[in-house]
């Protein structure tokens, strides 16, 4: 399979922006999103690392993330707090924030690709991407820039607030987090207008 950003590069595109997000569907802590330009795929840099973050251990996560950054020509990352999230709905925060992901980039993308979820309102044309952490290395080293950022906010939740072991499932809904939170209820990290924790608030 030929990789979107060759085929749009083929076309006379050279800025091309991949998005990213990381904690849609964690019930606690912000939504991160993340958009990168990388380098042409003809520019020599070797882009091979720029994988889907969710294939990788973390400890390779964060040695990525440094080598993402060593390449992009430019990157942004956009942290919604669940408040943001509660007010507003997921959805409107998720497209909300990859649009300002895209506008901080400097130089700015002269074409995006998200994972999965087109985005009204940009001033590019931009492709939604099945998939796209998987096919696309823009869209990849977002996923790295997300997930890392977002591990480490969790990572430093954990310490404020130890009792939902957070640092474990970084905010995700799992077994573990469900018995903290029977046991301690929900506290302004969570995100109260997901069903979950609307229940026991």
């Amino acid at each position: 399979m030929i990789a979107p950003e060759v085929s749009l590069e083929g076309i006379g595109f050279s800025r091309i922006a991949g998005v990213d997000e990381a904690g849609r569907g964690a019930c606690a802590g912000p939504l991160i999103i993340a958009a990168v330009i990388l380098p042409r795929s003809d520019s020599g840099v070797d882009l091979s690392e720029c994988v889907d973050s969710k294939s990788l251990s973390e400890e390779e996560r964060e040695r990525r993330f440094d080598r993402v950054r060593e390449v992009a020509l430019a990157y942004s990352i956009i942290e919604v707090p669940a408040t943001e999230i509660d007010e507003v709905g997921l959805h409107i925060s998720n497209l909300t924030g990859m649009r300002r992901a895209l506008s901080t980039l400097d130089p700015a993308a002269d074409y995006a690709l998200t994972d999965g979820y087109a985005i009204d309102g940009l001033t590019v044309p931009n492709l939604a991407v099945w998939k796209g952490d998987s096919v696309s290395r823009s869209i990849g080293a977002a996923s790295i820039l997300a997930k890392v950022t977002r591990d480490r906010i969790m990572r430093a939740l954990a310490i404020e607030y130890p009792q939902y072991g957070l640092e474990i499932h970084k905010g995700y809904v799992t077994a573990a987090h469900t018995s903290a939170l029977l046991a301690h209820g929900p506290s302004n990290i969570h995100r109260f207008s997901f069903a979950n924790i609307a229940a026991l608030s």
